[in-house]
This record gives C-alpha cells, structure tokens and sequence, in this order.
C-alpha cells in the first residue's frame, strides 16, 4: 500500500471527512513521526510496532569491485520493531 491508497481507505471510510483533510491528517502523522526519529526519539505504535533510529558505528569498507579500503562514516539509519498484535496476525494467530 503507498500513502495514496492509504489516503482513498480512509476517505472511503470517514465520508464525512473532504478527502484533502484525510491527506492533510495522514501526511502531518508521518512528519510527525520522521520529525521525532531525526530528534533520536522512538516512536511506537502500540500493536502495530516501534520505529527507532540505529547508530552504525564508522568503519573500513571495501569497494567491491577494486578490492580498495574505503571509509564509512557512522551514520544513523532507521530501524522497525514490529509490535506482538502485528507479528500474531501475520501469523496467522
């Protein structure tokens, strides 16, 4: 599902919500969300899972096709705990 779809479900759902308020509602919850990850926060959503954010320390890397050592710097990545409600129903429990 991309976040258009996601968007229609909801406004299918809510009729008595204009589907420009849905998009607005939809796209302030993921701002919120990336805005609290790149502050270090975590962000959970309880049954569905937890988003994090990972630091990868700085190391050596090869470039695959020379074989040459190249430096990576740290860098920080997302990460996603699925919640137990979520992993049940995938589960088929």
């Amino acid at each position: 599902m991309i976040r258009s779809e996601l968007i229609q479900k909801i406004a299918e759902e809510n009729p008595h919500l204009y589907q420009r308020d849905v998009e607005r509602i939809v796209n302030t919850i993921f701002e919120e969300v990336i805005d609290a990850m790149a502050r270090g926060d975590r962000v959970e959503l309880r049954g569905f899972g937890a988003f994090s954010v990972k630091q990868r320390d700085a190391r050596t890397g090869r470039n695959p096709r020379t074989g040459e050592a190249v430096a990576v710097d740290e860098k920080h990545v997302p990460f996603f705990k699925t919640g137990k409600l979520l992993r049940d129903r995938l589960n088929g429990g």
